[in-house]
């Protein structure tokens, strides 16, 4: 999704969010402050899927090349491509979100068994 998009989404969404990474202005920091925007990937993970809609308790991170520990996941949306694993440590059979087969309302995946995310250097 693009950055507005999950900006919006982030701003208006009644999931209860935890933060990871850098923080993100508008939203979890003041407005004015600096950021690395060009550099980071945004991805949103959370633990249910209600028909189309993504939430529940969701996760934020926001930076660079990671591998997040993501258990219990069964939706995600990111502004980069991303892979999830069904293993910790990113490893085992993974998918790449740009190849999602379930889309869910505001750009989110359903990707249950998720148990890690590959985020790349973008």
């Amino acid at each position: 999704v693009s950055r507005d998009d999950m900006m919006n989404w982030l701003r208006t969404t009644d999931a209860n969010l935890t933060f990871v990474g850098e923080p993100i202005p508008g939203v979890n920091a003041p407005e004015g402050l600096a950021s690395r925007d060009a550099q980071n990937t945004m991805v949103t993970y959370c633990t249910t899927r209600n028909d189309d809609v993504c939430g529940g308790t969701c996760a934020v991170y926001n930076g660079g090349p990671t591998c997040l520990s993501a258990p219990g996941t069964n939706c995600l949306s990111a502004t980069n491509n991303v892979g999830f694993c069904d293993r910790s440590g990113c490893g085992h059979s993974c998918n790449q979100l740009s190849s999602c087969g379930t889309h869910l309302d505001s750009g989110f995946c359903y990707t249950p068994g998720t148990r890690s995310i590959l985020v790349g250097n973008y």
